[in-house]
């Protein structure tokens, strides 16, 4: 069995290595790794850092200008050879040693997708608008799908190869989070969640979601609903 990794990358010189380093020291026993990231046109040395770095199974694609972190994913799930498939923020909020839980969950339950929730254990909840932005969007992903979600924004997210690659994803900036949930959940597709850790970077230091992003997001949650 095979992992692909998925990292969209925009202007993470201080991290990328460090989280690179990381993805490659996960060990899971029985399953090969490929790392697949995509940069979005970084100007402040992220790609003079990706072209010298040296790690087996690591493929690096460039965009030749910054459409935005959608455009990134659906561009590395193209290439993705995995049979299944997970997303990997290229900062260092999350744990990659967490793969090992949410990959257990999906094959033992027989899952099809699983998100790892940063909401079902007791994690640092960083900026407060940004907490509560998340949690008002999960509420209203309950409610409009009729199916429990805590964290619909969450990176960690983990699928079969069959389901993401036909989810026929049209977001190339930020609404690509709710356009996956919202598509996988009308599809009948249980989601499944599990509690990981979480780290979050102070706001300035992170590319956080605002207020008028969590009102696009909660108009294209409305869109996929019910127009399309």
């Amino acid at each position: 069995m095979k992992l692909s990794i998925l990292i969209p990358v925009y202007n993470e010189k201080n991290t990328i290595e460090k989280i690179l380093k990381k993805v490659k020291k996960v060990h899971l026993k029985g399953i090969k790794k490929e790392i697949i990231i995509v940069d979005d046109n970084s100007n402040d040395g992220t790609k003079d850092i990706l072209e010298n770095f040296d790690l087996k199974n690591l493929l690096v694609l460039y965009n030749s200008s910054n459409h935005g972190k959608g455009y990134s994913i659906k561009k590395a799930i193209k290439h993705a050879t995995g049979d299944i498939i997970i997303f990997q923020d290229a900062d260092l909020e999350y744990n990659p040693e967490d793969y090992k839980k949410l990959i257990d969950c999906l094959l033992k339950n027989n899952q099809k997708v699983v998100y790892g929730s940063r909401f079902l254990k007791t994690n640092k909840k960083g900026n407060l608008s940004f907490y509560l932005g998340n949690r008002t969007l999960s509420l209203f992903t309950s409610f409009f799908y009729t199916s429990k979600i805590t964290d619909m924004e969450t990176c960690y997210k983990l699928f079969r190869k069959e389901v993401i690659k036909n989810l026929n994803l049209k977001s190339d900036d930020f609404t690509i989070e709710p356009e996956i949930t919202a598509k996988i959940l009308k599809r009948g597709i249980k989601i499944k969640e599990i509690p990981i850790d979480y780290h979050p970077r102070s706001f300035d230091k992170g590319k956080k979601i605002k207020w008028k992003d969590g009102f696009i997001a909660l108009k294209t949650l409305v869109y996929y609903r019910f127009f399309n």
